[in-house]
């Protein structure tokens, strides 16, 4: 199995660490990248790290893991609470899927508690900040090697 993972961003999240610090923090998405690509040395993975504010960007990348990825980590950010159109993309991928907040979503707006990414989530990680990206690095991993018969 593939031991590259794409880690998919979505809307608003370029102006991660500038936006909203009271509830994501100020860490920088290049900081959260940084941190990845380390982990993911750690972990013998390769990944390729995304981030786009257009849907269909993020159907593409998805569309594009289809072909060499072992696992998607995704935050779909608002896309969570609105697009079917990922979901039916994730759908159609077949290995891991973690998907993460930088929140607790659930402890926010009413209209934040549902999403369509969780039906196809493997599993999801909430309100751990930005160290839920290395916990969904860690976890992906740990499924790559359980279908890999190494774990």
């Amino acid at each position: 199995m593939s031991r590259l993972v794409y880690i998919l961003n979505g809307p608003n999240l370029n102006l991660l660490g500038k936006r909203q610090p009271e509830i994501y923090g100020r860490v920088t998405l290049a900081d959260v990248e940084a941190e990845c690509r380390a982990l993911a040395g750690e972990l013998d993975l390769a990944i390729r790290f995304h981030q786009s504010n257009r849907e269909y960007e993020l159907i593409d990348w998805i569309h594009e893991a289809r072909n060499d990825a072992g696992g998607i980590v995704i935050n779909p950010a608002a896309f969570t609470h609105t697009s079917v159109a990922i979901l039916d993309a994730l759908n159609a991928f077949d290995a891991p899927v973690i998907e993460i907040h930088i929140s607790n979503v659930h402890k926010r707006e009413p209209f934040r508690h549902h999403s369509f990414v969780s039906a196809r989530a493997d599993g999801v990680i909430a309100g751990f900040g930005t160290q839920g990206y290395g916990l969904a690095l860690r976890r992906v991993a740990r499924l790559i090697d359980e279908q890999a018969g190494r774990a």
